[in-house]
């Protein structure tokens, strides 16, 4: 049983990463593949940090810039593609930010608005912000199926509980307690981790 769950994660893995040398190799309908999977995902990570749209809008751009010339250093072994891009992702807007000095919308990335910044935040100062980002996905890419699907639909995808129940035919109650479950888990692990 274990076996079979784990295979489609490899055959997404094994995919990914070709994606991923087809971008490097500069081929435009695998960097049009790539915008089509992850645009919307970084337009709203960056719209919730930018002061307005236009700068969202430029920075989508800016990172898919960077994920083209990085794109052969991917590795599937070591993250999902998902995590990869929303690595990149954020260190560009961190970047971005202290270029500018901007002021940023009360729902920034440093400022704790939902349990998954929670979560980012608890991991403490003992860690840069790029590190707790990388633990915390890792923690992520642990956690049980329906709750790795639940907290990356809802934290790093936007969707609601009610979307993500929809579109998984699983019942609202059901979603809501496996993501309280992910979030008590998340806390506890990356505790964990830091501990070490």
């Amino acid at each position: 049983m274990g076996a079979k769950k784990h295979e489609p994660d490899q055959t997404q893995g094994a995919a990914d990463f070709a994606l991923m040398q087809r971008v490097a190799s500069g081929e435009e309908a695998a960097v049009t593949e790539l915008y089509d999977r992850f645009g919307s995902l970084v337009f709203r990570m960056s719209y919730q940090v930018l002061p307005n749209r236009a700068e969202a809008e430029d920075a989508v751009q800016e990172v898919f810039v960077r994920l083209w010339r990085t794109a052969g250093r991917y590795d599937q072994t070591r993250s999902a593609l998902v995590t990869w891009v929303m690595l990149i992702a954020r260190r560009h807007l961190v970047d971005k930010l202290r270029r500018s000095r901007a002021r940023v919308k009360t729902s920034s990335l440093d400022q704790p608005q939902s349990p998954l910044a929670e979560a980012l935040a608890e991991t403490g100062s003992r860690m840069d912000t790029d590190e707790r980002m990388k633990v915390l996905m890792k923690r992520i890419e642990a956690l049980p199926e329906l709750q790795k699907t639940v907290v990356t639909r809802a934290y790093l995808g936007g969707q609601t509980l009610r979307q993500i129940g929809e579109e998984l035919k699983t019942p609202l109650g059901t979603i809501k307690s496996a993501l309280s479950r992910a979030l008590v888990r998340l806390r506890e692990r990356t505790g964990e981790e830091l501990a070490l």
